[in-house]
């Protein structure tokens, strides 16, 4: 792996997180002005314009848990899992950072909460990434999110989660996404369903991509 690759995984989730929570922020200091569909919107639309800017280089994970069931797969190196993580995280760090300089009254700066019961955030965090993970694995090649189908297909599907899903659990699917705010906020009380949630999601669709994909003997 490159010092480009890790630039771009840096680029690619400070977009993410820029974009996306900064939707979240400027809907909530602008009396809704982007709206909730809108903000659904917006998160799809940058992870399609990153799955076409950075995939031929990166592959455009822009998202740990994505980067960890690429490994599982058996499509990246362990070894790159740890600087892939690392600047994936430095890049929604500074994003959350640049939001907060550019926004100082917002309070959570678009961070993830459950809205409900924990159990049901959690769980439905895990079906989420779950389905997400299953279409990367489908339409990437190899370990990179390229090509006009991938950057469609991964892109649709944030946006469709987030459409639904936004208002009971935030619709992270993102480690970084969710941890970056909340840092940034001060307000880690329920980041453990964001960390752990999306890592069990993508780790089980890798399991049915596995068993879907194994060959059978007569």
């Amino acid at each position: 792996m490159s010092r480009k690759q890790y630039a771009a995984e840096f680029i690619g989730t400070f977009a993410l997180v820029f974009c996306g929570t900064g939707a979240i922020v400027i809907n909530d200091l602008h009396q809704g002005v982007i709206g909730h569909l809108g903000i659904a919107f917006t998160f799809g639309a940058i992870v399609l314009a990153m799955i076409y800017t950075f995939g031929d280089i990166s592959g455009a994970h822009i998202n740990p848990a994505v980067t960890l069931g690429f490994w599982l797969a058996g499509k990246f190196k362990g070894k790159s899992v740890l600087p892939y993580t690392l600047s994936q995280a430095a890049g929604a760090l500074s994003a959350s950072l640049c939001l907060r300089l550019l926004f100082p009254a917002h309070q959570n700066l678009g961070m993830t909460l459950p809205a409900g019961p924990l159990w049901q955030s959690f769980f439905l965090e895990i079906i989420l990434s779950y389905i997400l993970m299953l279409v990367i694995i489908h339409v990437a090649s190899g370990s990179k999110e390229t090509g006009t189908m991938a950057g469609i297909a991964i892109g649709s599907v944030v946006m469709l989660e987030a459409a639904f899903a936004g208002p009971v659990s935030g619709a992270s699917m993102n480690p970084a996404r969710s941890l970056a705010p909340a840092l940034i906020a001060g307000n880690l009380e329920y980041q453990w369903i964001y960390l752990l949630a999306p890592v069990v999601g993508m780790a089980l669709s890798i399991v049915t991509w596995k068993l879907m994909n194994s060959k059978r003997t007569p």
